[in-house]
């Protein structure tokens, strides 16, 4: 192999330990002999098992994060929506590795990216678009992050526990979360009030 083709070898097959054992339980030991190369190799190319975990998270939030900067162009809200939780459920379902690193634990130095950051990078792209929708509708725009949070916490939350059920399927999933996120949206007050404490 070249030098290019055994990191990718090697990104590969510590993706899907991480996966499967998460970050502690995880060594260098075993992902040598998962590629079936010898630990100085690992070492080599990425300095330890830090290093490699960075890498691997790195690669799934560019790449997920692409798929939802990708969809969610300009399209009416009700179109975003849906395609947001297909982008999400989607990649859970052909990609389920990455996403079990995505949201597995981190380590302790916390110097990669997290679940968490993701949801907040993509909670951001969300803003500027409700932003625009509150303003067509007269709404406080001030709170658009607000609601961005709430709309992709719950697509991430539900997805999160998707990844394990796996029932029903991705169609029925989307479909209901876009029922819940859209009818609320659609029936938003402008000034809402608490109204039992």
């Amino acid at each position: 192999m070249t030098g290019a083709q055994r990191r990718k070898q090697l990104i590969h097959v510590a993706r899907s330990v991480f996966a499967e054992r998460g970050y502690d339980a995880t060594s260098i030991e075993e992902i040598a002999a998962r590629a079936h190369v010898s630990k100085p190799v690992v070492y080599e190319h990425f300095g330890g098992k830090e290093g490699l975990y960075a890498v691997v998270v790195d690669r799934e939030m560019s790449v997920l994060l692409g798929r939802f900067e990708d969809a969610l162009q300009d399209a009416p809200p009700r179109v975003l929506l849906e395609k947001a939780a297909f982008v999400l459920l989607d990649y859970i379902e052909n990609e389920t590795d990455g996403f079990k690193v995505l949201t597995r634990d981190t380590p302790p130095t916390g110097r990669t990216g997290t679940f968490s950051s993701l949801i907040n990078d993509v909670a951001s792209r969300v803003e500027h678009i409700l932003d625009r929708a509150f303003k067509a509708r007269g709404y406080e725009t001030k709170l658009a992050g607000l609601y961005s949070q709430a709309l992709v916490g719950m697509v991430a939350a539900t997805g999160q526990w998707w990844l394990e059920a796996r029932k029903p399927n991705k169609e029925i999933v989307a479909a209901h979360l876009v029922n819940l996120a859209w009818n609320g949206l659609a029936h938003l007050q402008s000034a809402p009030k608490v109204r039992h404490r």
